[in-house]
């Protein structure tokens, strides 16, 4: 079979990835694209993908950007909330900061923050009004 072989295979791929849901096709193609490094088949692939390429590309970067910023908004408000507390003496117990270094939503950290800022207790921070 040998390099004869990888346009079989990629067309074969590639029509799959058609048929596939976009956001995952999206995955799959640039995940083969960098699988294929620096080979011939690579040109295949990507002459195969055409501007259907890019396409995936785009979507597959901007999730991954979309993520990254949601994961760093989170990180920062996590570090938001711990510094207001530290620098207006309020004492953090183990758990409530557990609490708050799990939390993964972005609108529930945005109000225990809100919170923080005049909370009188780690425990104020979680308490509705």
């Amino acid at each position: 079979m040998g390099g004869r072989a990888h346009p079989y295979i990629l067309e074969a791929l590639a029509e799959a990835l058609r048929a596939t849901d976009a956001d995952a096709a999206a995955v799959f193609a640039e995940f083969t694209e960098a699988g294929l490094g620096a080979t011939p088949a690579r040109e295949i692939w990507r002459n195969l993908m055409g501007t259907g390429l890019s396409h995936f590309r785009g979507i597959v970067a901007e999730t991954f950007r979309d993520e990254g910023r949601d994961e760093g908004r989170v990180a920062g408000r996590v570090e938001d909330i711990l510094r207001i507390l530290e620098v207006r003496g309020v004492a953090v117990p183990e758990d409530a900061r557990q609490r708050i270094t799990a939390c993964t939503d972005l609108p529930v950290l945005d109000v225990w923050f809100e919170r923080a800022v005049t909370a009188m207790t780690a425990d104020a921070v979680f308490e509705e009004s």
